[in-house]
């Protein structure tokens, strides 16, 4: 596998063992836990966890590092976007002030606006490893037919579904598209400079939108003549009826989030405040 996939990974693990509805149940509270609160202990207890989940679902991290790379990037630019724009956001949550290194004007660096800042990174850190765990150990199918089992309409459903094998298959074609336009002289390895290297990526972008269009025509075209969306209902092949071990993943995990939400809420406050 291309480590630039993101896309299912088959595994013998008790991640792979559940079905996508117990999973995707798992995910909806675990998103709705780290999004409702500011509570480190929480936050740090989850990255851990979740840490603790990627070892067990034995993904490899090379397998899809390039995804973390890029989400790190994206973080790093919104801590320090932050700061440029809200350096005293961490005062105003906290109520206090304690300054850590004097700067000019409202640019003093506070030990609550790192305490902030560290909370939006382990908010970043609690969820994406649940995300990306639920997309590479559930097969898109069965992915398709959870969302059915819980109320979303089949045609959207199975638009997912689709969204999901397509990832790949975009990412073979720029790969594809790569290596044509650099054995026609396109200088695109670490050689060339990153200016030179980004209008090499830009001019692979019109002819990869081109071949995905024609890819889109032909998938709808197929669907379209076998009727799809006729009828309200359908079944699904990639379906799985619960068993023992998914509704003991729902209890533990519905458990933890009442756990969680205690613990991030029992002072009246989603921020947990050290300094009080």
């Amino acid at each position: 596998m291309s480590r630039f996939m993101l896309a299912y990974v088959e595994r013998p693990s008790p991640l792979h063992a559940l079905t996508g509805a117990a999973k995707l149940g798992v995910f909806i509270l675990w998103s709705v836990l780290v999004m409702a609160g500011y509570d480190a202990r929480v936050m740090g207890a989850m990255a851990i966890l979740g840490i603790l989940l990627f070892i067990i679902s034995r993904v490899r991290f090379r397998e899809v590092s390039f995804i973390f790379k890029m989400i790190f990037f994206f973080l790093f630019l919104n801590l320090l976007a932050i700061y440029l724009f809200a350096p005293e956001q961490g005062t105003a949550i906290y109520g206090t002030r304690h300054v850590l290194l004097e700067g000019k004007g409202r640019y003093s660096l506070t030990a609550e606006q790192l305490f902030y800042e560290f909370n939006v990174l382990l908010k970043y850190l609690s969820i994406i490893p649940a995300a990306v765990l639920l997309i590479v150990t559930t097969h898109p199918s069965e992915f398709a037919a959870s969302l059915n089992r819980i109320g979303l309409p089949y045609t959207a459903a199975y638009a997912v579904s689709l969204a999901l094998r397509y990832i790949p298959d975009i990412q073979r074609d720029y790969e594809n598209i790569s290596q044509a336009q650099q054995a026609r002289g396109l200088e695109l390895s670490r050689k060339a400079s990153p200016l030179k290297r980004l209008k090499g990526a830009a001019r692979i972008l019109l002819p990869l939108i081109f071949s995905s269009l024609d890819r889109i025509d032909t998938i709808s075209r197929a669907m379209e003549l076998r009727g799809f969306g006729k009828h309200k209902k359908r079944t699904w092949y990639s379906g799985r009826p619960f068993r023992a071990l998914d509704r003991a993943a729902l209890i533990i995990a519905f458990l933890l989030f009442i756990l969680g939400l205690w613990v991030s809420f029992r002072d009246g406050s989603r921020f947990y405040n050290p300094w009080k």
